[in-house]
């Protein structure tokens, strides 16, 4: 049996195992559940981070936490701005009449987001404020603090999930997937504040709230992503979040396809849960075997829309480029965040990011969507160079970051053959076959040095980083021990 039979075989009886096990409330029972193949497929995904916050726009997302919680030594900073932009004995809840989102185009959300490449979306629905950003009107504790009662007056999360759904990405033809970040706590709702001060042994705040709202997320709405936040107080017993999770998993309508994070307690940081985080941001530089995600942003300064943000707070989209490529490369994918302004807006300088990626995703596409790790070497230091795989095509991508002095590029680990053959991805029949040579004396030493195509301005396939295909090497092998997903 080949390689490539034997991960079929394995990627079948994950398959069968997720659908027919009925998922115990138990961390034990959910950490067995592999990972949908969507997802693993998927690699890039887009993250919004929108709410009341977005009116003061100024700081940070934290902005109610910063200016009444004054707990971080910058609190002066945002007490200051109050004062400065508004009426005196001004209370947070009076941001909510301005949040209206008027300009609010979810359809055009989405078709940014299908031109990025991206293959999934997660839209804040409560962040840690606590107002909900979708018809929230059946759970009673949200009354009049979510988007239908107050403010834009218009389900805007349930209008994104329904124009992501019917959205293709531009590089695959799939339909994006929705998802939604739910966070578990609230800053200053009195019902958890009554909890903790029980020391955790009342629960009125997740049965009346926290609870509640994830179900009917789930039942309206049908995200195939639950992305958790705010568990850090209290522990995975005290969120219920395993008896949900089982729910989610097991008897949902999407309970074939669902996917959570790990942030359901403060017991399960990149400990328990499908998709490992750890942290915001999170880059291990190295292979995880366990299937994770990088959270990040393109304001380097703000999850949220920040006014106050220099142009050099943008990062830049080879930056982005080169995140996804480490990533990919490292068994993880990448979740880009934006942050849309209270009037429904998406600032230039995001699209102009996303679309950048999107460019770059045309052409190569191919290495990273549906790609594996390559279990021989994931990066090469030295020439600046990541791997992933083709397991179907037994190809072995090699992405490098910088161009090469003298266009010669020099490969340490895959062990090439007479038959080796190497191609630049988007130049297509424009090329002929790159030329190579051997440095080493023909056994495990077989070092390649690698002639790259002389390209101009005109030619050249892409910005940021560059591809070759190679394919018929010894040591391609086939990274079997990535094979977690159900397919």
């Amino acid at each position: 049996m080949t390689i490539r039979q034997i991960s079929r075989v394995l990627s079948t009886l994950l398959a069968l195992v997720s659908v027919s096990t009925a998922w115990e409330a138990s961390w034990d029972s959910l950490d067995k559940r592999p990972i949908p193949g969507w997802y693993d497929e998927a690699k890039f995904g887009i993250f919004l981070h929108w709410g009341v916050f977005s009116v003061p726009s100024f700081g940070s997302e934290w902005f109610w936490s910063y200016w009444k919680g004054c707990w971080s030594d910058n609190c002066r900073e945002y007490q200051d701005f109050v004062n400065r932009t508004e009426r005196p004995n001004f209370d947070y809840q009076e941001y909510a009449h301005r949040f209206k989102a008027e300009l609010y185009r979810p359809d055009y959300f989405a078709d940014v987001f299908a031109k990025s490449g991206a293959q999934y979306v997660v839209l804040t629905s409560k962040h840690h404020e606590g107002f909900c950003n979708w018809d929230s009107r059946d759970v009673a504790t949200t009354w009049n603090w979510n988007a239908m009662d107050i403010g834009p007056r218009r389900d805007i999360l349930g209008d994104l999930a329904l124009a992501v759904k019917n959205a293709s990405s531009s590089q695959t033809q799939n339909p994006l997937k929705f998802g939604v970040y739910h966070s578990l706590y609230e800053w200053f709702n009195p019902l958890f504040a009554q909890d903790r001060a029980s020391n955790w042994t009342e629960q009125n705040f997740v049965n009346l709230k926290t609870m509640p709202e994830l179900y009917d997320l789930v039942k309206k709405y049908e995200p195939e992503i639950i992305w958790s936040d705010g568990e850090w107080e209290a522990t995975s017993e005290y969120w219920k979040s395993t008896e949900f999770l089982a729910w989610y998993a097991t008897n949902s309508s999407v309970a074939k396809t669902a996917v959570f994070n790990d942030r359901w307690g403060s017991d399960t940081l990149c400990k328990h849960g499908g998709v490992l985080t750890c942290t915001d941001r999170y880059q291990p530089g190295a292979i995880q075997h366990h299937k994770w995600e990088n959270a990040l942003t393109i304001d380097s300064t703000s999850w949220g829309f920040n006014r106050n943000a220099s142009y050099s707070d943008y990062l830049t989209t080879e930056y982005f480029v080169h995140q996804l490529i480490e990533t990919v490369a490292f068994n993880g994918n990448i979740l880009l965040n934006v942050g849309p302004g209270a009037d429904g807006t998406l600032s230039p300088i995001f699209v102009d990011r996303l679309l950048g990626i999107g460019d770059w995703l045309s052409v190569n596409g191919p290495a990273i969507y549906k790609s594996r790790p390559w279990d021989v070497c994931q990066n090469e230091t030295k020439a600046n160079v990541y791997y992933t795989t083709n397991q179907e095509t037994e190809t072995l991508y090699a992405h490098f970051l910088t161009w090469p002095s003298r266009s010669i590029l020099h490969l340490d680990y895959p062990v090439a053959t007479s038959d080796t053959e190497i191609r630049m991805l988007g130049l297509g029949e424009r090329q002929e076959m790159i030329q190579w040579s051997a440095l080493g004396d023909g056994g495990d030493d077989s070092r390649m040095a690698i002639q790259l195509p002389q390209l101009t301005p005109a030619n050249i396939p892409c910005q940021h980083a560059w591809v070759l295909a190679i394919t018929n090497i010894t040591n391609f092998k086939g990274s079997a021990s990535f094979a977690t997903a159900e397919r």
